[in-house]
């Protein structure tokens, strides 16, 4: 459990991560480096740890592997809050993991920053002052694949995503924008490998899409499995189901499905250009949209702890909900509960020379906020 445990980075005089006379932040980043959802938590460190290296920065980062048990993330979130006594958490990719260990940590007046998870309950009714989402609401991009759907066309869709609350934020934002008829709503296991079962029933649906939420090894076990099958039923995806590492792992199969992010490598602006250059000549591999959240998350960081010594939390919590940072993204602000306001687009993935992967086609929804931000009463 103790890869690159206390990774401490300390990169030059210009230590802009702390304000004047103030100790260095130390955060606590528990995420995913082993077992079939580790591609999504490397990705999340080496995106952070790249922003921390290009800032210069002196912020202290300690690094624990959750495994994907939500028993394990307690343990480790339990011992950097009491023994390593940092200042922030951040890391944990699965919304199952996130609700065992964020409501305990913002009760304990540390900060949360999320860099992927962000499930329903943490939006509304269950938001805190200390919890910042970084990523999205977990309906988010599911809603602009509703979205798209319509507008591609399609009156009836199959949907399936796995049995967690992430898989069920998802399946709700899609019918949240989705005007067609649902013929079926499957709920797979976490961690799942064989779909046969699952694509024998949508050979028999007579839907005209599918659409499905199956992150890391799940989304290219069933892929290779639709593919191989020949059902030819057009699917649509988040870039959970399309993301950089899968599309590799795929290949062919998946060219041309059109799927939805708030990120893509083609964005047009400053900060993502560099970051994409960057990025791959530090890993030797094209950035992910986990890398791009990871990385926006150090950035957030850093800014706020220019601003504000983290042992004042008003004023780190101010300095923090101003953002004010060069997103990968662009455009990027908070809204009332602390989730972003951005814009999601629609990607078709493509091949370039022997590479799969991602292009811009269009703008899913603009400026776009989550369905629960009303409820928070922070």
């Amino acid at each position: 459990m103790g890869i690159l445990k206390n990774c401490a980075v300390a990169l030059g005089a210009l230590a802009i991560g702390a304000t004047a006379n103030a100790e260095p932040l130390k955060v606590g980043m528990i995420t995913t480096l082993s077992g079939g959802g580790a591609g999504l938590g490397l990705d999340v460190r080496d995106g952070f740890m790249l922003a921390v290296k290009q800032a210069g920065s002196d912020m202290e980062v300690v690094i624990e592997d959750d495994q994907r048990k939500p028993d394990v993330a307690v343990q480790l979130a339990d011992k950097m809050i009491q023994s390593e006594k940092v200042d922030v958490l951040t890391g944990i990719i699965w919304s199952n993991l996130a609700m065992a260990v964020v409501p305990s940590a913002v009760a304990q007046d540390k900060f949360y920053l999320s860099p992927n998870a962000g499930p329903s309950a943490l939006a509304g009714k269950g938001c805190h002052k200390n919890y910042f989402n970084v990523a999205w609401q977990n309906d988010n991009l599911h809603e602009a694949a509703g979205a798209a759907a319509n507008e591609a066309g399609y009156k009836s869709s199959f949907i399936l995503a796995p049995n967690y609350p992430a898989g069920k934020d998802a399946l709700t934002g899609y019918k949240r924008f989705f005007e067609g008829d649902v013929t079926d709503e499957l709920y797979t296991k976490l961690g799942q490998t064989d779909y046969a079962a699952e694509i024998a029933q949508i050979r028999a649906s007579g839907a005209e899409n599918v659409y499905f939420f199956l992150p890391g090894g799940m989304g290219i076990s069933f892929l290779k499995q639709y593919a191989d099958s020949g059902v030819d039923i057009p699917v649509i995806g988040p870039a959970f189901s399309f993301d950089q590492g899968i599309l590799q792992a795929v290949g062919p199969a998946a060219l041309g499905v059109t799927n939805t992010s708030q990120w893509s490598k083609d964005i047009d602006n400053e900060a993502n250009a560099a970051f994409v250059a960057s990025f791959q000549e530090e890993y030797g591999r094209l950035p992910s949209l986990y890398a791009s959240q990871g990385f926006d998350t150090a950035n957030l960081l850093i800014s706020a702890a220019a601003k504000a010594d983290v042992a004042d939390q008003d004023a780190f919590r101010a300095a923090l909900k101003e953002a004010d940072f060069a997103s990968v993204r662009g455009d990027f602000a908070f809204g009332p509960n602390h989730h972003p306001i951005q814009d999601i687009y629609v990607r078709e993935v493509v091949q370039e020379d022997d590479v799969f992967t991602n292009k811009i086609i269009g703008v899913g929804l603009s400026d776009h906020a989550d369905a629960y931000a009303a409820e928070c009463k922070m």
